[in-house]
């Protein structure tokens, strides 16, 4: 995969974090940022998807994020490229694990909070995660993420959140 430049990252991250002014930027890490929003609060990993020559109506991204004034920890979303077809099965591959999400419009979630922590483990573990789905035209599509940074992403998430209560 091709590597882009970290300061791509940073204005892509920044873009999808808007407004930025909202945002503490935890740091940059391979292809993956960490973020604090105080005004939530909450804290968030996030990357963008791989680029791709293929029609997008979104630009996606995933996101691990945490809530601590609502008890809620390693909390997985994505954003598709594609608005999805409704009840049209959404499946992630992590490494070698795979895990049916749920979702709606051009968003995809895990179905519980036991997902996500599993989901949230494969992502430590593996180089690459790609959903695959139905669009709402009927056509397949993926999306896909480079994890370098990743875990670390991840960590600085939960740590950015850690003495909010």
């Amino acid at each position: 995969m091709p590597r882009r430049p970290v300061s791509f990252a940073l204005l892509s991250l920044a873009l999808l974090a808007s407004p930025v002014q909202a945002r503490d930027s935890l740091g940059l890490f391979g292809e993956w940022g960490a973020f604090r929003d105080p005004t939530a609060p909450r804290c968030y990993a996030i990357a963008m998807a791989a680029p791709s020559t293929l029609r997008r109506d979104f630009q996606p991204f995933a996101s691990v994020g945490t809530w601590p004034r609502q008890n809620v920890r390693g909390q997985v979303h994505f954003r598709l490229s594609r608005k999805l077809q409704p009840g049209a099965p959404i499946t992630l591959t992590v490494g070698r694990n795979r895990f049916a999400l749920v979702g709606g419009g051009a968003d995809a979630w895990a179905a519980d909070a036991r997902m996500d922590a599993a989901i949230v483990a494969a992502m430590r573990s593996a180089r690459e995660m790609t959903v695959s789905a139905r669009g709402a035209d009927g056509r397949g599509f993926s999306n896909s993420w480079t994890l370098d940074g990743a875990p670390t992403a991840l960590d600085a998430a939960a740590v950015g959140c850690a003495r909010i209560r």
